[in-house]
């Protein structure tokens, strides 16, 4: 099982996504900013350094919002994530095809990775009972 964390980074009712790069397994797929945990890392630590690798910003880590198990051709991710928020910087695009700030209604547009299809609908369904 790999361990993998992510950020729900919120902008008012707007959350940040980003597009896999072409290469990349599951590429031009849509996810949260994240990535495998380190051998010595906490999960916390880990967001915090894949936040700056991939998007040049520091994050602060808050509450878990929701972890997920699924099981891809090619392995088995437990995927945690985060509440968070940017601290520090301005999002760039330092390993994504394409980020983008979207509201929870707007999360069929979009093809997400398999692994956040639970998260998804737990965000619209706290959306649509005003507790986002």
């Amino acid at each position: 099982m790999t361990e993998v964390v992510a950020a729900l980074i919120r902008d008012g009712e707007k959350m940040l996504i980003c597009q896999r790069p072409a290469h990349k397994a599951r590429g031009l797929l849509w996810e949260f900013v994240g990535g495998k945990v380190e051998p010595g890392e906490t999960k916390e630590q880990a967001l915090v350094r894949e936040c700056r690798e991939e998007l040049d910003v520091t994050v602060t880590v808050r509450d878990v919002f929701m972890d997920v198990i699924h099981a891809y051709p090619d392995l088995t991710v437990h995927l945690t994530l985060f509440d968070a928020s940017i601290a520090e910087g301005k999002p760039k695009m330092l390993e994504h095809a394409d980020m983008r700030w979207i509201t929870p209604d707007e999360i069929p547009l979009y093809a997400f990775c398999p692994a956040d299809a639970g998260i998804l609908e737990e965000i619209r369904r706290r959306s649509r009972e005003e507790c986002w």
